[in-house]
């Protein structure tokens, strides 16, 4: 197997300037950086990564922390997915690697960050799932390990993050189905404390007083984030009385909308005829019939976004993202369809 010495001695270049080319620092020029990659290659140079990581101090990979299990992520989950793609075409441009850490649903995230920490394997991590009181920010920012928070908390440790624009889904929600004439409006809130769901509810409460309604909280339907829970809601709908149950309804999760039509048709409160459905854009809800009115992002530009933000942090990285801390609520597209439609007049 080539080493280092012989990859720059064939290259006529110095070591040091080898192993910053292979390590994609900014001081070499973009041309030099080619030739060595490529010779690399062609001279089959593989780096001693355990030697590397002890040499720097670093592992040369980004952690993203994520919940898993069927309950949250259903049957499957193009959200993170997409998110994976944009953070790694950051980190490429760095040689650098990502790593999805996966929380089993039935472990403790706290224990877990903790187990993971100890271990020392990644250089930053990306959290999500952000909860009202946080300890894995307090724990990380404690033991200064760069990081962001896909999410809000309440928990501050002047940390970076970036987060939906929940409160815009909420305001624009209520507002469109009011002024189609719907006055009892659903949401959608999640069963644990997952900070998303106050701010929800809060900026729904907001919303509804501002327009002469009131805040009815039989009105806000609490189940998984999966298309179980969707199902379930629709069928919840359907068992209250005709003068209590809501007209329309807004959800932020988008695996729980194939869930929640397939409900709604069995219970004959058919979406956009005789129920008004909002919620979130994804590929799958391009082929539900009416076609679905929706909140639209770019997952892969927020995870080129979140791992910008991350690397603006490091000092090793910093100078290529000025940018100092990321606190920024990322706004989302109102696609207009026909799952919407004005409430009925008797």
């Amino acid at each position: 197997m080539t080493g280092i010495r012989e990859l720059a001695q064939r290259l006529n270049l110095s070591i040091g300037t080898v192993s910053r080319a292979l390590n994609g620092k900014p001081d070499v020029n973009e041309q030099t950086r080619q030739r060595v990659l490529e010779a690399a290659d062609a001279m089959g140079y593989v780096p001693n990564q355990a030697g590397r990581s002890l040499r720097k101090g670093a592992t040369g990979v980004i952690g993203f922390m994520m919940q898993t299990g069927a309950q949250i992520t259903g049957e499957g989950d193009v959200f993170f997915m997409s998110v994976f793609d944009g953070v790694q075409t950051v980190l490429a441009r760095h040689q650098l690697d990502l790593v999805a850490l996966l929380c089993s649903s039935e472990e403790d995230p706290d224990a877990y960050m903790q187990r993971v920490v100890a271990r020392g394997f990644a250089d930053a991590l990306i959290i999500s799932a952000t909860k009202r009181e946080d300890h894995r920010i307090d724990y990380l920012a404690s033991r200064n390990i760069p990081f962001i928070a896909l999410g809000r908390s309440q928990t501050d440790a002047g940390h970076p993050w970036l987060d939906l624009d929940f409160e815009g889904m909420a305001e624009t929600g209520v507002a469109r189905l009011v002024s189609k004439g719907h006055r009892r409006i659903g949401i959608f809130a999640p069963l644990d404390d997952t900070n998303l769901g106050y701010v929800l509810i809060e900026t729904y409460r907001k919303a509804l007083e501002q327009r002469g309604l009131t805040f009815d909280p039989d009105l806000i339907f609490r189940a998984h984030p999966n298309e179980r829970g969707g199902h379930d809601i629709a069928h919840a709908i359907a068992a209250m009385p005709a003068t209590k149950r809501p007209t329309g309804f807004i959800l932020t999760n988008e695996l729980m909308t194939l869930g929640f039509y397939n409900g709604l048709y069995e219970v004959g409160l058919t979406p956009g005829e005789k129920f008004a459905v909002i919620s979130r854009d994804s590929p799958q809800s391009h082929f539900l019939v009416p076609k679905l009115t929706s909140f639209r992002l770019s997952l892969r530009d927020l995870g080129i976004a979140l791992a910008e933000a991350l690397l603006a942090t490091m000092p090793a990285y910093a100078a290529h993202y000025p940018l100092g801390v990321v606190r920024k609520i990322v706004p989302m597209e109102l696609v207009e369809g026909d799952s919407d439609m004005p409430a009925a007049t008797d």
